[in-house]
């Protein structure tokens, strides 16, 4: 019997649990990607904006932005020649997620080199 009673009890109380919302915010991040891909979707300068608008939604709606927004602001911002505002957010997504490190050194270090052969 009082084994019942707990088992009931469990069970009323996982039944009763909220369910749990999205950790991130993904707004249109996946659409601004498949078009940096694609290349016929979105314009550079539509894709930063969508990526600005995710970052905006996600602060105001007091969620996070996922994993890769910010590295995809940086490099589309380093192909517009942007390169102080592709580092900026370059660093952003290393702060967020300490973790992507490495690539996201990889990916700098790339941008920048690609930059300076640009310009000699």
């Amino acid at each position: 019997m009082r084994r019942t009673l707990i088992s009931l009890s469990l069970l009323i109380g996982l039944c009763a649990c909220k369910t749990t919302e999205p950790l991130y915010y993904y707004g249109e991040y996946n659409q601004a990607v498949y078009s940096y891909f694609k290349s016929d979707e979105l314009s550079q300068q539509e894709q930063i904006a969508a990526l600005n608008q995710v970052i905006q939604k996600a602060a105001s709606k007091g969620k996070a932005v996922p994993p890769g927004v910010h590295a995809q602001l940086g490099m589309l911002y380093f192909e517009n020649g942007n390169q102080t505002l592709g580092e900026q957010h370059f660093m952003e997504e290393k702060q967020r997620f300490p973790e992507s490190a490495q690539y996201i050194d990889f990916l700098l270090n790339a941008a920048k080199k690609g930059g300076q052969n640009e310009t000699n």
